[in-house]
């Protein structure tokens, strides 16, 4: 009986426990009803935020000399000019206002917006992607750099970012929103999305257009979060309310998972330079220092570019430092190595110095030098092609060359990265007629591997898409070897032997 009454007396205590929390939250709700929700003029802050959303002539104009001092600013390397078109912010505007329309169920609002938002977009990206065409200056700066590969850092910024913006505008402080045009930086990457496109570069295209498209959504929906805070919710159901919180959550979550990964990426890397910077300096003496490194993660294996100033030189410093780098991190190193062998004297430092910047001056003058030779090699002019002096990288589009074949120019650029390791070299061939590819029972001969691997290296190098046309059986295992190469587009069609590859796109096409 004891136990009986026991047990009805804690299911009393925890009903009742309940019934106070839930008075706790019901007596908070009425309170931020009453004393925050209702101090704010919901009908002046639409009304304002609506103006913002229309495409007029001062949008135009402002997201267009916006985009331009923002491309400016990242081909000349200049923080501060960069910093300038972040001030004038256009885009702010629609993206928090499609934030609000979104939490308020104002569905002609939220289409004003996302029409501001795509034609302020699309004629960003036109107007810098322009401008770099016509521009001499072609190289990704360290700038252009830095915006195109976004992490969950990223998404942290513009969360909090567009959180502190929407609730500045609600309090009616919306000079506070210039720090959050600065923190986000909504047209910096948009440049570099046009840079991108201007030059063709899919890596600087894809990463900028991501870390856009994460600080558009991110800032959005923090503002929709905010709002609904603040009762602008009137309009929506139990039902739709519910429904946004799912579709908060799934948005989050699907960007935070490639971001999550992306700066995974960058913390091993960061892991990896110390261990490089390490390497490089193992085989020195204490009084030797590390003028410069440069770092090719993308490169395989990946390629290391040092300087060192030292009173004495390893002749077998490369070596030991590639045996050092393959224990610590599992993967395969080439690392070169500059020495310059300086006194340990009085004047040992001014001779450093002088010893760095000649490695400097002569690091530009090979990147010089190597751009005139590729626009010599390919035909065109030496501003067309692109240089990466930060990651060691050269490309260039080819002309024609009479009686030449797609082998002859995989032969050259073999040549080339021979001549020149230091640099990861690629050339793209003009689109020229594919090998066959021979196979006896059931598996490519040696003049069918070699065309195979012909016909990988063109496609890797246009990216165009390839159409196999043979016998079914071996245009998909011909396909799927391309696939995990990374080829991605890749048909097949059932034929007669041999197989034969062609491109799907004919020249000038494109």
């Amino acid at each position: 009986m004891k136990n009986g009454e026991m047990a009805v007396n804690d299911n009393q205590a925890t009903a009742s426990a309940r019934m106070g929390f839930g008075r706790v939250i019901g007596s908070f709700r009425a309170w931020w009803r009453r004393e925050v929700v209702a101090t704010v003029d919901q009908a002046g802050l639409v009304e304002l935020r609506r103006e913002e959303a229309d495409v007029s002539a001062r949008f135009l104009f402002m997201a267009t000399m916006s985009a331009g001092i923002a491309i400016l600013g990242l081909l000349l390397g200049s923080p501060a000019v960069i910093i300038g078109a972040m001030l004038i912010a256009p885009l702010m505007g629609p993206i928090i206002g499609l934030g609000f329309a979104a939490a308020s169920g104002d569905y002609v609002w939220l289409r004003k917006c996302a029409k501001a938002i795509a034609v302020g977009t699309l004629l960003a990206v036109s107007f810098t992607a322009l401008i770099v065409f016509l521009s001499p200056l072609q190289n990704v700066t360290s700038e252009i750099a830095a915006r195109t590969r976004p992490n969950l850092f990223d998404l942290l910024v513009a969360l909090f970012s567009g959180l502190a913006g929407a609730y500045a505008l609600i309090r009616g402080r919306a000079d506070a929103v210039v720090g959050v045009a600065i923190a986000t930086a909504l047209m910096p990457p948009l440049a570099v999305v046009g840079f991108g496109l201007a030059t063709w570069n899919w890596p600087v295209f894809s990463g900028a257009l991501l870390l856009f498209v994460t600080n558009l959504v991110t800032i959005a929906l923090s503002a929709a979060v905010m709002a609904r805070l603040y009762g602008f919710n009137a309009r929506l159901s139990s039902k739709h309310t519910r429904f946004q919180d799912v579709v908060l959550l799934v948005v989050f979550m699907a960007l935070a998972v490639p971001l999550g990964i992306a700066l995974r990426q960058i913390a091993w890397e960061a892991q990896a330079t110390r261990a490089i910077n390490n390497a490089v300096m193992l085989p020195f003496s204490s009084s030797a220092r590390l003028s410069q490194v440069d770092i090719n993660f993308a490169a395989e294996p990946v390629q290391v570019t040092a300087t060192v100033l030292t009173p004495e030189l390893a002749p077998q410093a490369e070596l030991q430092a590639e045996r050092f780098l393959r224990r610590q991190l599992n993967r395969e190193f080439a690392v070169a190595l500059t020495q310059y062998q300086v006194g340990t004297g009085a004047s040992a430092a001014e001779e450093a110095g002088l010893a760095a910047a000649r490695a400097r001056e002569e690091a530009n003058r090979r990147a010089e030098d190597l751009a005139a030779r590729l626009a010599v090699i390919a035909g065109v002019e030496e501003s067309d092609v692109l240089v990466d002096r930060q990651n060691r990288r050269a490309q260039v589009r080819m002309t024609a060359l009479p009686g030449a074949g797609l082998a002859t120019y995989r032969e050259l650029e073999a040549r080339l990265i021979a001549a020149d390791p230091a640099w990861r070299i690629e050339i793209i061939p003009p689109q020229l007629p594919l090998p066959t590819v021979a196979f006896a029972e059931g598996e490519p001969t040696d003049a069918g591997e070699q065309a195979l691997a012909l016909i990988r290296w063109a496609a890797r190098r246009r990216g165009d898409a390839l159409l196999l046309r043979g016998p079914q059986d071996q245009a998909e295992a011909v396909a799927e070897q391309l696939r995990q190469s990374g080829v991605a587009d890749v048909a097949v069609e059932a034929g007669p032997a041999p197989l034969v590859a062609r491109w799907t796109i004919a020249p000038g096409a494109q």
